[in-house]
């Protein structure tokens, strides 16, 4: 369960190849500097493909053939040099290509979670696990065999040009044409390969459907059409992949031409170069240039980009392909009228055709501005009910109205924190993480986080969840949802795991958020006692009202209670407005004769203490058998002023 739909999931009807069109060349222009420092760090590296042949011709010529062993050993010793100046460029790219990649991978992780929270994604594991990782590798190796390609032919065109401009006019023209051609078979290339990918999980489905079923396929004598269907997929997937075959035939001939084919001419034409005054270390240097340098870097480039690259595109429009449509269980959205912040109006839901409806013919109202406590037993339907809320499930009949999804935020009970900073975990749920470290100090101190915050080390210290307790991990989801531009908060027992001076501080906190409605989930009786309206389900029908009122008209709320001082209650109605349910929270007597967080007898197994509180009594609960709802040992109860209880 989320707590939010970021935004950036709300967006339908994207075309995912436009969409990668316009991403690709922000995420590089954000990335300026690193592309800089990348570009740098490839120039040192591509010096000493410059300097080989350049070395090599002037040993041969100016060393060796005029019988200076000397200076033909200086020069290859140059050469070497620059080897070692070309392992320390190379050290540097790899440090710059993560710079460049891990943010990819990152944005990535946040569409793909975005999406799966969105709407149901079958395929949002794969996505996450695997599907992340292969765009990842890939852009890394596509990124590192296109800055090679360019600075090593580059490198290689410069040192021709330096030994004999000539040796251009036979290098030049094959390898642009073969380019060219290449260029010109990318895209169908990367048609085909897509056609072949789906074609191939067509396939895989399809057969795992049959596997799965052979029993009732045999039972029903389906043999024949299930083979049959199958076959059409083992057909369709053959025939992509002769297109694919055909298709890369283009990449085999563009390497011959612009790699293979000046090795010949420049071979060919040796005799008709050395009669122009191109001496035999130059056409020597050439040919390193050519088979050591220009050719790899060919090779690797088409290969790069006429496989990983195609499968690196498939894979990109894919994660960053928005939902087009709702699912097809989903109803349309409909907004609440005006002044009400949520409406549900005859609402049944039940987790399956043949079971009981969790939720019947409910009807409920919340304005903006209000304050709701949901109570009854455990498993009575009250986190179905805060789902249907939040929009993470569907009525099977009935209407909910609520406002659209950055405008509603759900802390479940057990609360998402994230390896980051604390500023990250605070601002994941803010448009574009804005937020001062003002709006942070606020958040965490209304909701009862500062000291957490300080001992932490501020906004910016970072942030490990195994190093947290269940109550601080909730008391970091609590400023999340503060600090959240939502004004509907729906609080799944998000407070279970604090003592009851914490929730309550919680409570009050997002009841006095200006323009914002709460609706709370009771993980104590005492959240009834500080809104201005509680409902209260029992599985057959439910009940609205104030504290008071329920008292009177509702059994299972007297049994929820457990003996409330009914007169102190009453006394706090005749004199506090229900118009604002923080005074009345104020109002209410300072310790309740009795707290129990179950009915007694319940099926957890938990029974109300019984007698009088004691001093230091927390509102705790005692088990008659394994109970579910005790507070953690360890958590922020047993750190705070109580005492260690």
């Amino acid at each position: 369960m989320s707590e939010a739909v970021p935004a950036a999931a709300r967006r339908r009807g994207t075309v995912p190849g436009e969409a990668l069109r316009r991403s690709g060349p922000r995420f590089l222009k954000r990335r300026r500097r690193v592309l800089g420092r990348l570009a740098g760090w490839s120039l040192v590296e591509s010096g000493q493909t410059f300097l080989f042949g350049y070395a090599l011709a002037h040993a041969l010529d100016d060393g060796f053939l005029r019988g200076s062993p000397v200076v033909g050993v200086a020069w290859l010793a140059a050469a070497a040099l620059c080897v070692g100046a070309g392992a320390y460029g190379t050290a540097r790219v790899y440090g710059a290509v993560a710079d460049l990649v891990e943010p990819l991978r990152d944005a990535l992780v946040r569409k793909v979670v975005a999406r799966g929270l969105y709407a149901p994604d079958g395929a949002a594991v794969s996505r996450l696990t695997h599907q992340v990782e292969i765009a990842r590798d890939t852009f890394a190796g596509l990124v590192l065999v296109s800055r090679s390609f360019v600075f090593v032919t580059a490198g290689a065109l410069a040192g021709l040009c330096s030994l004999a401009p000539v040796l251009l006019l036979l290098v030049l023209p094959p390898l642009l044409l073969g380019l060219a051609l290449f260029a010109g078979a990318l895209r169908p290339m990367a048609r085909r390969q897509e056609a072949f990918l789906t074609a191939d999980e067509a396939l895989a489905e399809e057969t795992g459907a049959a596997v799965g079923g052979l029993r009732d396929i045999t039972a029903a004598g389906a043999e024949r059409t299930v083979a049959d269907a199958a076959g059409e997929r083992f057909d369709a997937e053959q025939q992509a992949s002769r297109a694919l075959a055909r298709w890369s035939v283009c990449r085999v001939l563009a390497l011959g031409i612009s790699g293979r084919l000046p090795i010949v001419l420049l071979l060919v034409a040796a005799p008709w170069l050395l009669g122009r005054g191109v001496t035999p270390g130059a056409l020597v240097g050439a040919l390193a240039y050519l088979t050591q340098s220009l050719l790899p870097a060919l090779q690797s480039l088409m290969h790069g980009l006429g496989t990983a690259g195609t499968r690196l595109g498939v894979v990109l429009r894919r994660l960053t392909a928005e939902p087009v449509a709702a699912p097809v269980h989903a109803r349309p959205h409909s907004a609440p009228r005006a002044g009400r912040a949520v409406e549900l109006t005859g609402v049944t839901f039940a987790y399956g055709p043949h079971a009981d409806p969790v939720v019947r013919g409910l009807d409920l109202t919340v304005p903006v501005g209000g304050h709701l406590a949901v109570v009854g037993p455990s498993g009575i339907g009250k986190s179905t009910l805060a789902g249907l809320v939040a929009g993470l499930l569907e009525p099977d009949s009935g209407e909910v109205r609520r406002p659209a999804a950055a405008d509603r935020v759900l802390v479940p009970q057990e609360a998402y924190v994230f390896s980051g900073s604390v500023r990250e975990n605070l601002l994941y749920l803010c448009p574009g993480d804005r937020g001062t470290d003002t709006d942070i100090a606020a958040a965490a101190e209304a909701v009862g986080a500062d000291a957490l915050l300080a001992r932490l080390g501020g906004p910016d210290a970072a942030l490990a969840p195994d190093g947290l307790s269940a109550g601080e991990r909730q008391l970091i989801a609590l400023v999340r949802a503060y600090l959240a531009p939502a004004p509907l908060v729906v609080l799944d027992e998000a407070t279970c795991h604090l003592d009851p001076a914490a929730e309550a501080r919680a409570e009050r906190a997002f009841a006095a958020r200006p323009g914002g409605s709460l609706i709370v989930v009771a993980h104590r009786i005492s959240s009834a006692l500080r809104a201005d309206r509680v409902l209260v389900m029992d599985g057959t029908h439910a009940r609205t009202g104030r504290h008071g009122d329920l008292l009177r008209r509702s059994a299972l709320y007297r049994e929820l209670t457990g003996g409330w001082a009914h007169e102190g209650w009453e006394a706090q109605e005749a004199g506090t407005s229900s118009a604002d349910p923080v005074a009345s929270a104020a109002a209410a007597p300072a310790v309740p004769p009795l707290e129990p967080a179950l009915p007694a007898r319940d099926a957890d197994g938990v029974d109300a203490v019984a007698g009088p509180r004691l001093a230091g009594d927390g509102g705790h609960v005692v088990a008659h058998g394994p109970g579910r709802q005790m507070q953690d040992a360890g958590d922020l109860g047993d750190r705070g002023a109580l005492g260690g209880q």
